[in-house]
């Protein structure tokens, strides 16, 4: 057999380089950082070349490294689907999807429904859950995230980046005479606010919005309906609850179908783009490529709003 690099070195240096820290890996590995920082000074000296540079406690990738690792993270994820094909007993690969939980039943499980109806052999596993998330660690294939979140050594594929619009649904307008009030009248405790969390601090809110419709109002979160997912906050509008800055993207199957309308064509971009996180080893596999190539197809980058309820009503002057 060829003469191979040592291996627990190798698989020392993928993570690390996976993580792009020392103590990240070690942490994955159960072991030491100082035990990982050794592993990998062992294959430098073994390759003759420097595979990161170190800068305090920060390590990067040198174009040596580069070229070692994405070797390296390929034949390793080709031993792991080996194996997982062997143990499972499977002749074919689960598509592993994780999303966050805003996306996973408004925006993911309708295109998933397209997905099999053009693959009708694909089998996936969906897994709902927040960032950050280890694609090696927990043999993910596809992590669709929203923001800035550190990941190192995948494949970055942009997907769309979702604006929010006021949106209700067509009792709740026709019952507060939403046509002659306009939204400069509406009570603050009518409004819905999205609390996304303390990890975010740019998504757009209702005081944005009244600030790009030049409306000198605010509406305090305090009096009105408060919910802790975008999701929520569509669901929330389409039961009648109040008037939600619903993402487009989440909302066009239900202003589409009529259950919800949407009360201007003013919006608002969110603070990032989503995108989709993909193992280098694994983004030429064919369920992953069709996945990708669909979800971008899918993607209301500029869907229009229905016609039929276009600015249900009003308009920015007349709000």
């Amino acid at each position: 057999m060829d003469r191979l690099p040592p291996l627990n070195s190798l698989k020392a240096f993928v993570v690390s380089g996976r993580t792009s820290s020392f103590a990240l890996a070690a942490r994955e590995l159960g072991v030491s950082a100082a035990a990982v920082s050794l592993q990998v000074r062992n294959l430098e000296r073994w390759f003759g070349k420097q595979l990161f540079r170190r800068t305090g406690n920060r390590i990067a990738l040198t174009d040596a490294g580069h070229l070692v690792f994405a070797q390296a993270a390929h034949a390793f994820g080709e031993l792991a689907d080996m194996a997982r094909r062997i143990t499972e007993g499977e002749s074919r690969p689960r598509l592993v999807v994780s999303v966050p939980f805003s996306l996973a039943e408004t925006w993911l499980a309708p295109r998933l429904v397209r997905l099999i109806e053009l693959y009708p052999q694909m089998t996936f596993d969906l897994r709902v859950e927040d960032d950050p998330i280890d694609l090696q660690r927990h043999n993910i294939d596809i992590r669709i995230s929203y923001g800035e979140f550190p990941y190192s050594g995948l494949v970055a594929v942009p997907l769309l980046h979702d604006d929010v619009l006021p949106v209700c649904s067509p009792s709740f307008w026709r019952r507060h005479d939403l046509a002659s009030t306009g939204l400069a009248q509406v009570t603050d405790n009518l409004f819905i606010h999205t609390k996304w969390g303390e990890a975010y601090a740019s998504h757009p809110s209702w005081a944005d919005w009244f600030a790009r419709a030049n409306i000198e109002r605010r509406p305090d979160p305090a009096k009105g309906r408060r919910v802790g997912l975008s999701s929520l906050a569509i669901s929330a509008a389409r039961l009648g609850l109040g008037i939600a800055l619903g993402q487009r993207s989440m909302a066009l199957n239900d202003l589409e179908a009529g259950q919800l309308v949407a009360l201007s064509s003013i919006s608002l971009r969110l603070g990032h783009p989503y995108r989709a996180l993909v193992l280098q080893t694994r983004q030429d596999r064919p369920d992953i490529r069709h996945f990708l190539s669909l979800m971008g197809k899918l993607s209301p980058l500029d869907a229009a709003l229905p016609t039929d309820h276009k600015d249900g009503g009003l308009t920015a002057s007349g709000a």
